[in-house]
């Protein structure tokens, strides 16, 4: 056998999708630069209804995440299973300047995952369109490793 036959792929309903956002401690924002796509990683921190990640003033994400949509992606996979999850978010971004705004989320402890740059701001991504998909093996236990309480 060929090891696919095992494998299924399930479609994450949006609270499982929560959950698992609230499991990984680095993602990925997609957004465009000089008209062509780019992808970075980035720390981030779920907070209300925003994915937020801290950054520097003057970067290529917060330059690309004035008012743009953007995506913004996490996921977990077993290489040697060949197994793992993924979820993506997709919506409208703002740079976050307010230093209110930002001792605010500073409390997080959450900081920027590129060094260097003078000052640091956050870029807030709104959740527009929530998807994630599994592929599991029959008889994987199926559920986030963890579920936190109070998400959103």
């Amino acid at each position: 056998m060929d090891g696919t036959a095992e494998r299924r792929i399930e479609e994450l309903d949006e609270a499982t999708c929560r959950a698992l956002l609230r499991t990984a401690a680095i993602g990925r924002i997609a957004f465009t630069e000089g008209a062509l796509p780019a992808v970075q990683p980035v720390a981030f921190v779920v907070d209300g209804a925003e994915i937020v990640i801290p950054t520097r003033r003057g970067s290529k994400v917060t330059a690309a995440s004035r008012h743009t949509v953007v995506a913004f992606e996490v996921d977990d996979v077993d290489l040697a299973e060949r197994t793992g999850w993924n979820v993506t978010v997709v919506g409208p971004s703002r740079v976050i300047e307010d230093p209110d705004e930002i001792h605010r989320l500073d409390a997080y402890g959450v900081r920027p995952w590129a060094p260097g740059g003078a000052g640091h701001c956050y870029v807030g991504i709104t959740v527009g369109l929530l998807r994630g998909r599994r592929v599991h093996r029959d008889g994987q236990p199926q559920g986030p490793r963890c579920v936190p309480a109070g998400f959103w």
